[in-house]
């Protein structure tokens, strides 16, 4: 088992500045190499109340611009053109980062891909809902219309 400082929110483990038990590999080949822990040390409690101090400051200001753009996000489907074949089937999949790119064109701002988590693979055209983590506290689900592109 390794002993992780969490840098940012990692759904089902716990939010920045946790300190973690997971097993090695998972440790290893996820959470290190894409910045979302770094490992334990003596020395990292000074890291952690760093990372705390940082997200309080954040977390009172940000709440309630979170819940407005919730509420923006949740108001409006987003339309996401893709590459499909005449079948309907996508040339690929869907990603969080073309999901972001499409909010932000939409006009309804910007919003970091990581925090973007999708129903599955996405690989046919329809309609499907992605939830988007804003703050701790405020979760807002966005309405997808994935359509073939002209």
């Amino acid at each position: 088992m390794a002993k992780l400082i969490l840098t940012q929110e990692v759904s089902g483990l716990g939010t920045a500045g946790d300190v973690v038990e997971v097993k090695d590999g998972y440790a290893r080949n996820f959470l290190l190499p894409r910045g979302f822990a770094l490992t334990w040390t003596r020395g990292g409690e000074k890291q952690v109340e760093s990372i705390k101090a940082a997200k309080a400051a954040r977390a009172h200001a940000s709440v309630e611009a979170a819940q407005a753009q919730a509420a923006a996000l949740s108001s409006k489907a987003v339309k996401l053109e893709v590459k499909a074949g005449e079948s309907g089937r996508l040339f690929g999949t869907v990603k969080p980062a073309d999901v972001a790119a499409a909010v932000e064109a939409a006009g309804l701002g910007a919003i970091d891909k990581r925090s973007i988590e999708l129903p599955g693979h996405i690989k046919a055209l329809g309609s499907y809902q992605a939830s988007v983590r804003l703050h701790e506290d405020v979760t807002a689900v966005i309405d997808l219309e994935v359509v073939a592109s002209k």
